[in-house]
């Protein structure tokens, strides 16, 4: 990735999709306002005049801390108090200055993410979403299962943070907030030398009094201050030294960096031991009760004791295996109670639901056997007690088992976020750009602009650009590429690859969240949390399953019960000991804990969960589900021709005379013309007509000026190289200034264009001097990926603004039957409108802001190379690098995850629909095979685990052409 000029160099690498014009930061000041940030533009400004004049009267309004207008953007940002003026108020005020103002946001939205603990299957994940979007002031919310996650889109004018975590509890779920407005450049520092409340208040003060800096939060008890900045205006060595500065008298502060720990590992960590400590203490009870239920009945003399009466009827194994169960019951199994609690609260019903109505049916049931036999010296009855602690037991290993698996799904994701390093060598340089000192830093103390020293073997912590060395950096982490590329001065290098072997400064460009390794975790885990239009099945029969189930046990109850106490049914079919009463009950908890709705809802979110992780590590970033589903229907790929078939970067093959001009004035008339023209083909004649100038011994370095100088768009350029008229461009150009095209130049032209060629012709004084023929070369591997894509029963087609000659020419190179040419942006996305009138599906292909209108038009678009950012903003699926074959992999990956998504609705469905009726005993009169309770529970906790694990086989999926190609 080569640099493009300043500007390109400020802007991120990936931007993130869901960026909005207005960017809220609720600031807590010493007098404890709330203050935010607008960002809107103003047209009309020509001058300083302008933007002071519109100041000025933004200035006079109540509430107003300070606003800033640009001459140069025509950018103005305004703090204001929110309780004492609205945005609307702000917006008429310009106005009347008699400014028009431009891209104001309608409502103020800010978005934030919150951790969600306790959600089992998709019902929990639609109660929280329904709860939040009935909440006042919430725009939108989506939650995600298999991330434990919700992101919500709210007024803060209306609603904040605190009341949206209520909320969620309320639902009876905890909550934690992840992030919450522009707080993603955060950093966190320990204070050192606090010896009262004062030192905390001048502390907070002096940050808060700084430019750039959004929230200022400080933990009183641990002395920890967590600061939210902007990073293109403030930098958090600037902060700490202004922490250091603050201190006066006998008051010295002292800030170090604090790390704090990853929550999300903590979480995960404290739940998969809570299951396990919960699983250990069940099987503590649990097998003393199977042994004295199942076991020592069946190995007289041994089980002879439990045999013993301690009261009437009441035996001691009896007595032993209520003792045993209860706190099973009711201390390990409360989670259930809880659940099924807030979720009938809430109207609605889970898994937890199931398994309290099965393991108290049992319990219970028992309890009345044990208290008959009590109070009774002749009942005899069979109890349940070894049904509830070991269907809890099984049930605790399952979801033990399940978070284990869970947690192997966002291992693609993790490793990414690991791979920035944790220190970095910063330099200082005096005026002439020698190195003064040579500092070893946190990554995190990282400033914008500041210049690191990149030894062999070390990653680089931030995305920057070269301006000292050579080198070749290992890329493959981001973008999947293992192939090192050659990195020079003015190349960008992305934060987290590893430089292999020269040593190189750069300058930092990007930190914090605008880093490519940010943007793109952040793009994972937005896709992740999307919810993929297959997972409606889940969704659907999640509303009705458990109720449906409740009712299914019922009637499996009844229909063993009534006809066994009619006699329908021999007596020889009820087991030795049991009465028909709990025969049938026996049948009716197995139907209730059989039936598992978990796995119907993990079957579409952990496939989705592995394949963007998967995708992402291979540099293939999948927004979502959505995108997912439609790529895997695609049948037909439009690919754009400059930059994505080509290479993108022209060069000169032929330069030709047709005058009696010497080559050195040939070259010299072609510099100057070109020279101010910033089109790619100008730029690579210039660069070839100056190494010709070289070959021909031409000492003098210095080229005439151009006069007159002007770009005729689409044609060329013209102007005055001392007395001689230039004109360098097509053959268009030369038509309207009517420079005759001889029949030797025609030739050559349509020669060139027949080899997918672009002619430039250079006149001098109204006569055609000589010509160049530059090439854009194909990528090789543009072949390959057509054919490949052809297997797989998918048409490729070429769209271009290119002359049809030169489209003809490169189709046919690279076997491509379809070809679009001498088409605008607009008819690009016209074509592809065309083509999905067809009812075919179509997917589009392209790198640059002329392709993101066929983008948004195509079904499935991809912007390759990380192309410009308004096409990452249009596509659904980005290629980090200009790899080709990187198309084929996201339409393989898709079709492989919903294959796995759609294998994992058999494993989920067929598991219920086969399951429940063998526990309804369908199979009890033919064959005597019955599925007891705690057997049930055991193939219900498997069937999610199946599902987890099937979507953890997509972590072995290869690239099917890198695969080839080794």
């Amino acid at each position: 990735m080569e640099a493009n000029g300043k500007d390109d160099l400020m802007k991120p690498l990936l931007q993130d999709a869901d960026a909005v014009a207005v960017n809220m930061a609720q600031l807590s000041d010493s007098k404890n306002k709330k203050i935010r940030t607008l960002l809107f533009k103003v047209n009309g400004i020509t001058c300083a005049s302008c933007s002071n004049s519109i100041e000025s009267a933004l200035g006079k309004l109540k509430g107003i801390e300070s606003a800033t207008v640009s001459p140069l953007q025509g950018q103005a940002v305004v703090k204001y108090v929110p309780e004492l003026i609205s945005a609307k108020k702000i917006k008429e005020a310009v106005e009347d200055t008699g400014f028009e103002v431009d891209e104001f946001p309608e409502q103020d939205i800010a978005i934030c993410r919150i951790r969600i603990k306790g959600m089992a299957c998709t019902s929990c994940s639609e109660s929280v979403e329904r709860a939040l979007s009935m909440t006042d002031g919430v725009k939108k919310a989506v939650v995600g299962l298999s991330l434990e996650e919700a992101k919500v889109h709210f007024d803060p004018n209306v609603t904040s943070t605190s009341r949206i975590v209520e909320v969620i509890e309320d639902a009876g779920f905890g909550a934690d907030i992840i992030s919450s407005g522009s707080d993603l450049n955060k950093v966190h520092f320990k204070l050192e030398g606090i010896n009262s409340p004062d030192d905390i208040t001048v502390i907070q003060c002096c940050l808060e009094a700084l430019e750039g800096v959004n929230t200022v939060e400080i933990n009183q008890q641990e002395y920890r201050v967590t600061i939210s900045y902007e990073p293109d205006i403030i930098g958090p060595r600037t902060l700490m030294h202004c922490i250091q500065e603050a201190g006066h008298g006998s008051s010295t502060y002292r800030a170090s960096l604090y790390i704090p720990p990853r929550q999300r590992e903590l979480e995960k960590e404290h739940e998969i031991h809570t299951y396990r400590n919960l699983f250990l203490w069940s099987c503590l009870f649990s097998v003393p009760i199977f042994v004295f239920s199942m076991v020592l009945p069946m190995l007289p003399p041994y089980g002879n004791w439990l045999e013993y009466k301690v009261f009437n009827m009441l035996t001691v194994g009896l007595l032993l295996k209520w003792i045993l169960c209860t706190p099973v019951q009711f201390v390990i199994g409360r989670r259930f109670y809880a659940g099924s609690y807030h979720a009938l609260r809430r109207k609605s019903a889970n898994m937890d639901v199931l398994i309290a109505l099965g393991t108290n049916a049992a319990y219970f049931y028992s309890v009345y056997i044990m208290i008959k036999a009590l109070i009774s010296n002749s009942f005899e009855g069979q109890d349940f007690f070894e049904t509830s602690p070991m269907l809890i037991s099984f049930i605790l290993l399952g979801k033990y088992l399940e978070v284990l698996a869970k947690g192997k799904t966002s291992d693609a994701l993790a490793k990414l976020t690991e791979l920035a390093p944790e220190t970095a060598y910063l330099l200082t340089l005096d005026g002439a750009g020698n190195i003064i000192s040579e500092t070893e830093i946190s990554s995190q103390l990282i400033q914008k602009n500041d210049v690191l020293k990149i030894v062999p073997g070390a990653k680089v912590p931030v995305d920057g650009v070269v301006i000292n060395g050579h080198s070749y950096v290992n890329e493959s982490m981001i973008t999947g590429e293992a192939r090192p590329v050659s990195k020079m001065p003015g190349d960008k290098v992305i934060g987290g690859t590893v430089n292999e072997n020269g040593c190189v400064l750069i300058k930092a460009t990007h930190i914090g969240s605008e880093t490519a390794l940010s943007q793109i975790v952040q793009l994972v885990e937005a896709a992740q949390l999307a919810r993929a239009p297959v997972q409606k099945l889940a969704d659907q029969i999640s509303r009705f399953f458990v109720p449906t189930v409740v009712l299914a046990a019922v009637v499996t109850w009844l229909a063993w019960f009534i006809p066994g106490e009619v006699g329908v049914y021999p007596s020889s079919w009820i087991p030795k000991g049991m009465s028909v009463f709990e025969l049938a009950l026996q049948f009716g908890i197995s139907v209730l804990v059989v039936a598992c709705p978990c796995a119907l809802g993990l079957a579409t979110p952990t496939a989705i969960m592995v394949a963007t992780g998967k995708g992402a590590s291979q540099g293939v970033l999948i927004k979502g589900g959505n995108a997912l589903e439609k790529a895997h229907k695609v049948k037909l790929v439009v690919f754009d021709k400059t930059g994505t078939l080509t290479v993108g970067k022209p060069t000169v093959v032929s330069a030709v005379i047709f005058s009696n001009i010497s080559m050195q004035d040939f070259c010299d008339v072609t510099i100057s013309a070109e020279a101010n023209s910033e089109h790619p083909i100008a730029k690579a004649v210039v660069d070839h007509a100056k190494k010709l100038r070289q070959k021909h011994s031409a000492e003098n370095e210095h080229h005439p000026e151009i006069e007159d100088f002007e770009v005729h768009t689409g044609a060329g350029v013209s102007g005055k190289v001392g007395e001689q008229r230039i004109l360098v461009g097509n053959r268009r150009l030369m038509h309207a200034f009517n420079v005759p095209v001889s029949n030797e130049v025609e030739n050559y032209i349509s020669e060139h264009e027949q080899l997918a060629r672009t002619c430039v012709l250079v006149a001098v004084d109204g006569k055609i001097a000589g010509a160049f023929a530059v090439t854009d070369p194909v990528k090789p591997d543009a072949a390959r990926v057509v054919s490949f894509l052809k297997s797989m029963d998918i048409t490729s087609v070429m769209v271009t603004g290119d002359n049809w000659a030169t489209a003809r020419a490169i189709a046919s190179e690279v076997g491509i039957q379809m070809v679009f040419a001498e088409t605008d942006p607009l008819g690009k996305a016209d074509k592809i409108k065309e083509l999905q009138l067809k009812g075919t599906p179509v997917a589009m292909v392209g790198d640059g802001i002329n392709d993101s209108p066929a983008l948004v038009a195509a079904d499935v678009g991809m912007a390759i190379g990380a192309g410009t950012d308004v096409a990452i903003e249009a596509a659904d699926v980005v290629l980090i690098k200009s790899n080709l074959e990187d198309v084929v992999t996201a339409l393989d990956l898709s079709r492989k995850t919903m294959s796995r998504i759609r294998l994992n609705y058999v494993w989920a469905l067929g598991y219920n629909v086969l399951g429940m009726p063998v526990a309804a005993g369908v199979l009890f009169p033919f064959t005597g095979i019955r599925l007891p309770p705690w057997l049930a529970g055991a193939c219900m906790a498997a069937s999610s685990i199946s599902v987890v694990c099937s979507s953890l086989l997509l972590q072995s999926y290869k690239k099917p052409l890198h695969s080839r190609v080794n």
